[in-house]
């Protein structure tokens, strides 16, 4: 049974590109170019792709937080736009925002407004609440204001406040982000406990070990297009044919992709940097091993430090290089 339907969504904004301090030239970008899945009862659901793929505007649709432009979406048997007050009644929705809070409250007086917001019995409220900041390790500070929160604590107050009134669907967007590992840990085991309640799920992520250990199934998702679904491993499937290397390299060669790509045998290639570090990694897709040799002597002709070199398993990272012959995500 489709809980979520999304049938040919598009949606355009206008922003301003400045020229200079005063003038500036309206310009049009397109978010999402008719887009179009189904999620079933119970399914996680995900939604996998860089920043700026459109994932969090797919959300906002789906939520009736935002009108498309095109097409046309059902949440529930709902129609986001003729039935949203039915919709937004049955979803729980935590968007990578904390603007969503009152910051001069605390996080259980938070979390009480919008207990009151859904017409909640006051003391099931109080014991819904409860529950939400104990699994969620935030009881101890249930009573500080929320301005005083860190990212992370408020990454799951919003979580919190998502799943208040216990709604049978869920949107995540990017719940773990900005958590430390063991809060992502304990995020990803309540999400896999939803599920087991028979809860449905849409999610979005930029990380691919997230949505393959969570995801039933994944839509990945690239400048405003899906370009590829399936299950975690039909998706792997595309590139378990290929050979995958990972050399973790010291310092940026401009130009230095462009020469492992046009050796002979190899099918793409994609530099993931680290923000913080002159560590990189390149990701060389290729039709056998017998690529290697002209891929090292590329490396050793302009003089890279290589840290090392190994054979991997094929992954969502290597399904999104082979499909754009761009990276996914920057390391954190």
């Amino acid at each position: 049974m489709e809980k979520i339907k999304a049938e040919n969504l598009r949606k355009i904004f206008i922003t301003k590109e400045r020229r200079g301090i005063f003038k500036g030239e309206k310009r049009k970008v397109e978010a999402l170019k008719g887009i179009s899945f189904a999620i079933n009862k119970g399914e996680i659901f995900g939604l996998l792709g860089p920043n700026g793929a459109g994932k969090t505007t797919t959300i906002k649709i789906l939520s009736t937080l935002l009108l498309p432009d095109d097409g046309d979406a059902w949440v529930n048997g709902y129609h986001v736009v003729k039935e949203a007050n039915k919709v937004r009644e049955i979803i729980g929705v935590s968007l990578y925002s904390d603007r969503g809070f009152y910051w001069k409250l605390t996080g259980y007086e938070n979390l009480m407004y919008f207990a009151y917001l859904y017409h909640l019995n006051p003391e099931y409220a109080k014991k819904r609440i409860k529950y939400l900041l104990d699994i969620l390790e935030l009881s101890k500070d249930a009573d500080r204001l929320v301005e005083e929160y860190s990212t992370g604590m408020k990454s799951k107050l919003n979580f919190a406040r998502a799943l208040i009134h216990d709604p049978e669907i869920i949107f995540l967007d990017e719940p773990t982000i900005g958590l430390d590992p063991n809060s992502a840990r304990k995020i990803r085991e309540i999400i896999r406990d939803l599920k087991k309640e028979g809860k449905t799920i849409l999610l979005t992520t930029h990380n691919m070990y997230e949505a393959d250990i969570l995801c039933d199934r994944i839509a990945i998702i690239n400048k405003g297009k899906i370009i590829a679904l399936g299950t975690p491993n039909e998706l792997k499937s595309v590139v378990e044919k290929d050979r995958v290397i990972e050399i973790q390299i010291y310092g940026i060669l401009n130009g230095l992709t462009d020469k492992i790509r046009k050796i002979n045998g190899v099918k793409r290639v994609g530099l993931i940097q680290e923000e913080k570090s002159l560590k990189n990694r390149i990701k060389v897709i290729m039709e056998s091993d017998d690529v290697v040799p002209e891929v090292l002597r590329i490396l050793v002709s302009e003089k890279i430090k290589v840290e090392s070199i190994k054979s991997v398993e094929p992954s969502l990272e290597d399904v999104f290089v082979y499909l754009t012959g761009e990276r996914l995500e920057k390391e954190e």
